[in-house]
């Protein structure tokens, strides 16, 4: 018996399409890295609210820097640490544009933390995308400020320690009681369904931000396999049984 071939295809199912904003160029990123998907849905949301032509992104250093290379928008690349100070100057001078920041764990809660700190508290209307794989991933692996206690880094083979290294850095719970941030949230992008939160949560940010309700901060708890010497698949399973008990998901502030 021979099927017929004429299935329908109807637009809203078509979840794999490329979107047209990522560029052509193959991505750095390990085999199960996060950073591809939410690259994903940066570009989907800019080209779902017609702003290709007025987004600017503020790629600093690590993992995340060559953003500029995949998503085809404007970007500046700031300091180490410095994208949301340099993020602040350019939305006071472009008010009218888009202005986000994407940076890692090792970024933004190590040598960024004051900027990060003083731009919520001033209420920027800016978003910033920060990726949380608790650890240093680019540089080989060393601990970050996010790193798990117990967990095992090449700065800390023996596992973080509470009296010698301090406790993980919660940084979304810290900055959840500025007045100046309007939005915080907590995703991720190890399923479907969390990714479909994880671009509701981005379109939400990107909405205020042009709104002007001041600053938005969307964490995303990520996998990164390499470093944590894992396949793709176990890393996801160690990030849902570890990570999220210490970084649960869900909004912390709306």
């Amino acid at each position: 018996m021979i099927m017929s071939q004429n299935v329908e295809i109807k637009a809203e199912n078509l979840v794999y399409a490329k979107p047209r904003l990522l560029t052509d160029k193959v991505m750095h990123f390990c085999p199960g890295c996060s950073h591809g998907t939410v690259h994903k849905l940066i570009a989907e949301v800019i080209d779902e609210m017609g702003m290709e032509h007025d987004s600017i992104g503020i790629s600093p250093v690590g993992c995340s820097v060559l953003a500029y290379d995949y998503i085809d928008i404007d970007w500046v690349q700031a300091a180490h640490g410095r994208a949301a100070a340099v993020a602040t100057a350019i939305k006071k001078v472009r008010p009218d544009k888009l202005v986000f920041t994407y940076q890692g764990d090792g970024d933004l809660a190590a040598i960024g933390t004051g900027e990060t700190i003083h731009a919520c508290n001033r209420g920027d209307n800016i978003a910033i995308i920060y990726i949380n794989n608790a650890i240093y991933g680019m540089t080989g692996g060393q601990m970050a400020p996010t790193t798990l206690l117990g967990m095992k880094t090449v700065t800390t083979p023996g596992g973080r320690d509470a009296g010698m290294h301090g406790y993980p850095f919660k940084v979304a719970d810290m900055i959840a009681h500025l007045e100046g941030v309007c939005y915080i949230s907590r995703q991720s992008v190890h399923t479907a369904s969390a990714v479909r939160k994880a671009k509701k949560a981005i379109r939400k940010a990107f909405d205020n931000s042009m709104q002007g309700k001041g600053l938005s901060f969307i964490e995303i708890v990520a996998t990164c396999n390499s470093g944590w010497k894992m396949s793709p698949v176990a890393a996801n399973k160690w990030m849902e049984e570890n990570m999220f008990p210490i970084y649960p998901l869900g909004d912390l502030k709306c």
